[in-house]
Order: structure tokens, then C-alpha cells, then sequence
């Protein structure tokens, strides 16, 4: 039986907001985790995806920070207490707008910033005094840069997604954060998967940490329906249609492996009617706010998405995710399919497989400790392909030969139907010769020699020089150009 909220000794604006909410039971996660940060220890907190690890870590930073609420304008009386760190602006958008609502009953500021969006507004807002910054690596570095923002008061620290912030990828910027954080601070780690490389790795940065985990590690949710379609690469795009169809256009993620190849799926299924967004790093934070919003809203049936979109947006009842490429690491799948079976409810995760994502398919299997074996996946539009394919060849046999095949002679067909092609194709090229004529009569006279005798251009000689001392002009000089009558001075006239 899970405790209710109401348990917990949170301050009552914040039990307010969890009410309006409507947050009643706490998962495993939530109730492991939030007494050991509300004691101020260090933990590294492993869950499922869609177990609510963001209101795991929220709510006890808010309660201890409410000592520091003051209802000053004073930008120095509100100088920024809790970092939290996030590897995608999407995500870094979700997790700020679910703090602001759960301190929205009291006086903590908050506040996002994120690139993709101009700098001058979040100058604004970081100089105005915030107690709580949600952040992305490289933007919160360019603030710190321009110095607009301070982190020597910081006393809380969280990395979200932090199998990630932790990759070699977002390390070297992660290591430049720190170094303005004071040493002694409380640090909390929270991910859906973590290698033991990662874990040594967070060890080294948390002072006897407290590993929560609630399920085993690298696992997926229990409530989502996983299947495994091997096909071919040319097959996919009919498969992925198909797979849209028999379950009765259902919204989905689909989640590809490039950006190229996720803007060309997006535009492809447009032409075949299929309501569909791109979501990649290319796109502008605009686009991609925008291709989220129309998703949330069911204005797209599917969001087609590099990894970009595979940690942690949080996109209620979305039924089904498409792997239309087998993701290049492992731990991706895990994080690609948590956007389906969310706070607790079913979903559908399929993948489409081929022969060269084998060795991809093996290693997802390993880290999820499950046995994969792909079923091969009937595709019906194939028979209507060839069906409309022999009608076409059909189509195109002489009108000559249809009308003898209607008289049921088929020797008659071969002989007679050959020897009108030979017919048809001999008189076709001697169109084509005759009308290559030209008509033009200086065109098809002979060619006759000239009769003057004019020296070829290599016999003719040199001029001799002219005497030394006589005037002489180069070739480079351009001649006076001669002045208008009325221009002339008068002597002249």
C-alpha cells in the first residue's frame, strides 16, 4: 500500500499545490527519496521511467529552501539556492514549469534558461533575484561567462537524467560547473538507467551517497507490451504505416537515429496524409516547442524524433512508441520507450529490425536481461503493389496483341504482335530521321573553297617597328575621345 502525500512533513502551501495537483499516493521512488533529501544526504536514485523522480527531488528542495523565502525586491535577498541541471531543453522546460507549480503557494522564485532562446530576457529574469535555476550545460555556462548569474550561495545540486549529464559528451562542461559551486553542498543524482562506469563515476562527485533503487537496474516498466519486427530496410516505411493503421491511428513517438532521416520520415508520411511533426536538433526552440505543443494538444498522431525526445518528457496517455531505427546504444530503448506506460498505465513500444541492427538488438536485450527474438511482420500492402503492377504491365502490351489475345489464337498473337512492333518501331525511326532534316538550303550545299587570296593569319609578317626617337603609343592607352564642338575652347574655332 503506497503512503498518501499527506504524510509527509511538507509545509502547507506546499501540500496545497500537490492537492491541486491532484498527486494523492506516492510512487516507490517518491516515498524512498524524499525523507532522505528532506534529512540533507546525498542520493543516487534510480527508478523506472514515468515514476516521478522530478517531484522525488522537487518537493524536499522547496521545504528546505522555504527558510530562505522572503517577500524582499531586493535582488541580493534572493540569490540562487538549488541547480538543477538537465541535458535537453525540452526537458529542462518540463522540469521548471513543474517546480513553479509546486511553489506557487509560496514566495521561491524559479526560473528556466535553456539555448535556442534569446539571452536578454533570462539576463532579465537572473538579475531580478531567482532561488531555484533550472538549466541546460551550455546556456547556464554562458551566463556564467557574461557573469550574470552567481552560484557561490548554491547548497543544493541535482542532475537529472544523470546517465547522461554524466557522458563524456556534457562531462567537460559538467566539471566547469561544479568548479563555481561551493564544495560543501548536497547532491542528488536521479536516472532511469545507470552503468557501473557511471556510478563510479557520480561517486566521485557525492559525499556518501545514498543509492535508492527501486527496481533492477536498467529495467523497463512492467506495463508496457514490447515487440521485436524483423523487416527489411526498404520495408520499414510500409511496416511503420501498417503498424499506424492496425491500431486504429493511435498517437505515437517514433523515434529515428538521425536528423536527416527524421525530417524525410515527417515529410513523407505529410504526403500520405498521416498528421506528423519533426523533433530534432536542428530545429529551432521555437519549431520544436511548437511541434511539442501540437502533439500534447492531438493536432499530430505522430512525433517523429531523434533521441532528443527520449528522456524524460512526460506527455500523458501516449499509447504507443515506433523504433523505427534500432537506437546505437542500449540504454537509449530504455529511455525511448518510458514515453509510453506512464504513471502507471499500459503502453505499446515496437521495434522494426533489420539485419544490419542485430548486434544493436543483442546488447538491448543484455542490459534488459530479456531474451529478444523479432517475429517477421506480414506486410498486406504487398499484394496490392504487385496486384497494380501487372495490371500496368497489362496496360502496356499492344493494342494489336490485346485484340488477337481476345480471339484466343496465341500463336497467331506471337507472330502478328511481333511483327506490328517491328512495323510500328521501323516507322517510328524513320519519323525521326526524316524530321532530324534540316530544310535550311545553305545548310546542304556542298562546301566550296574561298577564291580570294587572303593571307592566312600566321604568314602575314610582323610590322617593322617604329624609329627610335618617333612617337609611340602603347596598346594599353585608350585614344582622347573626341570633345563635342561646343566643349572646344574658343581658339580653337
Amino acid at each position: 500500500m503506497s503512503k498518501q502525500f499527506s504524510t509527509l512533513m511538507l509545509a502547507e502551501p506546499i501540500q496545497r499545490a500537490i492537492a491541486d495537483m491532484g498527486y494523492q499516493e506516492m510512487t516507490p521512488i517518491q516515498e524512498q527519496a524524499i525523507p532522505v533529501v528532506l534529512a540533507g544526504q546525498d542520493v543516487m536514485g534510480a527508478a523506472q521511467t514515468g515514476t516521478g523522480k522530478t517531484a522525488a527531488f522537487s518537493l524536499p528542495l522547496l521545504q528546505r529552501l522555504l527558510k530562505h523565502e522572503n517577500s524582499s525586491a531586493s535582488p541580493a535577498r534572493h540569490p540562487v539556492r538549488a541547480l538543477i541541471l538537465l541535458p535537453t531543453r525540452e526537458l529542462a522546460d518540463q522540469v521548471a514549469k513543474q517546480v513553479a507549480e509546486f511553489a506557487k503557494h509560496t514566495k521561491l522564485r524559479s526560473a528556466v534558461v535553456f539555448g535556442g532562446m534569446d539571452m536578454k530576457p533570462q539576463i532579465a529574469e537572473l538579475k531580478s533575484g531567482i532561488e531555484v535555476l533550472v538549466a541546460t550545460p551550455g546556456r547556464l555556462l554562458d551566463h556564467l561567462e557574461a557573469k550574470s548569474v552567481s552560484l557561490a550561495q548554491v547548497e543544493y545540486v541535482v542532475l537529472d537524467e544523470a546517465d547522461r549529464m554524466l557522458d563524456i559528451g556534457f562531462l567537460p562542461d559538467l566539471q566547469r560547473i561544479l568548479s563555481h559551486l561551493p564544495s560543501k553542498r548536497t547532491t542528488l543524482l536521479f536516472s532511469a538507467t545507470f552503468s557501473p562506469e557511471i556510478k563510479r563515476l557520480a561517486e566521485s562527485y557525492l559525499q556518501n551517497p545514498i543509492l535508492i533503487e527501486v527496481a533492477r537496474a536498467n529495467a523497463t516498466n512492467a506495463s508496457i507490451e514490447q515487440s521485436f519486427f524483423r523487416v527489411r530496410e526498404d520495408d520499414k516505411y510500409r511496416a511503420l504505416l501498417q503498424l499506424f493503421n492496425t491500431h486504429n491511428r493511435q498517437q505515437a513517438f517514433v523515434f529515428v537515429n538521425s536528423r536527416v532521416g527524421c525530417g524525410r520520415l515527417a515529410r513523407a508520411l505529410e504526403r500520405q496524409g498521416v498528421r506528423s511533426a519533426a523533433l530534432h536538433g536542428d530545429k529551432s526552440q521555437d519549431e520544436r516547442l511548437k511541434a511539442l505543443d501540437a502533439f500534447k494538444a492531438g493536432e499530430v498522431d505522430l512525433l517523429i524524433c531523434t533521441d532528443v525526445a527520449a528522456r524524460g518528457l512526460d506527455i500523458k496517455d501516449v499509447p504507443a512508441v515506433v523504433n523505427y531505427d534500432v537506437p546505437f546504444h542500449a540504454e537509449d530503448y530504455v529511455h525511448r520507450i518510458g514515453r509510453t506506460g506512464r504513471a502507471g498505465a499500459s503502453g505499446l513500444a515496437f521495434t522494426l529490425v533489420t539485419g544490419a541492427e542485430e548486434r544493436q538488438l543483442a546488447e538491448i536485450g543484455k542490459l534488459i536481461g530479456k531474451q529478444i527474438t523479432p517475429e517477421n511482420l506480414t506486410l498486406a500492402a504487398a499484394a496490392g503493389r504487385e496486384e497494380r503492377r501487372d495490371r500496368h504491365e497489362r496496360s502496356d502490351r499492344p493494342t494489336a496483341e490485346r485484340r488477337e489475345a481476345r480471339q484466343d489464337s496465341p500463336e497467331r498473337e506471337r507472330r502478328e504482335g511481333g511483327r506490328d512492333r517491328r512495323e510500328s518501331t521501323d516507322r517510328s525511326l524513320s519519323y525521326r530521321r526524316a524530321s532530324n532534316v534540316s530544310k535550311d538550303p545553305l545548310f546542304n550545299a556542298p562546301y566550296v573553297a574561298s577564291t580570294s587570296e587572303v593571307e592566312a593569319a600566321w604568314e602575314v609578317s610582323p610590322k617593322a617597328p617604329p624609329a627610335h626617337g618617333s612617337h609611340r603609343r602603347s596598346g594599353n592607352i585608350k585614344p582622347k575621345a573626341k570633345i563635342a564642338a561646343l566643349l572646344r575652347p574658343a581658339a580653337n574655332r
